[in-house]
């Protein structure tokens, strides 16, 4: 394993950061926006179901090592997004279990200004650094073309159709 809790990694604009309670509305605002979760099977988040699943990020390096980060920016420390890895257990076609899986989840006033790459490229470089799985994935909706330039920019070279939820969806590989 690889860490108990979230290390802080810094870039030129970005500071990687575990989650806080404080966290919480600026995530409820980004989870609960359409545009945002229209790739993450289209229901907005309340609240709540924000809350629980920041309550996980913690849970996901206590457990596995590694986990997702709060992305703020480093000129202010105004929360931007979230990014990182975790092995859901997905019931997929193929099996990526066991793998770490790659994520990205940007406010809407964060995107398109490349804080997904960098932080990308910085979280990338410490699961190298750490991590040195073999392997590492993310699954991407085919017509999320943000996302898969993020991908295809951090390394990810490789992807092939899969199923989800008995939905297609893509599955990208990069290899370490």
């Amino acid at each position: 394993m690889a860490a108990r809790q979230a290390p802080v990694l810094e870039t030129a604009r970005l500071i990687l950061r575990p989650f806080q309670a404080s966290d919480l509305e600026a995530q409820a605002r980004t989870m609960g926006d359409p545009e945002v979760v229209r790739h993450l099977g289209g229901t907005p988040f309340s609240r709540e179901d924000t809350w629980r699943r920041l309550l996980c990020a913690p849970g996901l390096w206590n457990l596995l090592g590694y986990g997702y980060w709060a992305v703020t920016a480093s000129d202010g420390g105004h929360y931007l997004g979230q990014l990182g890895f975790a092995d859901f257990k997905r019931e997929m076609i193929p099996a990526i279990e066991g793998l770490p899986e790659m994520g990205w989840i940007f406010a809407p006033a964060a995107q398109g200004q490349g804080y997904a790459t960098e932080g990308g490229l910085a979280a990338l470089a410490w699961a190298d650094d750490v991590l040195q799985a073999p392997e590492i994935t993310a699954i991407i909706d085919a017509e999320n073309a943000p996302s898969i330039r993020v991908a295809e920019k951090c390394g990810f070279n490789e992807n092939e159709p899969a199923t989800y939820r008995g939905e297609p969806i893509l599955l990208f590989r990069r290899r370490r």
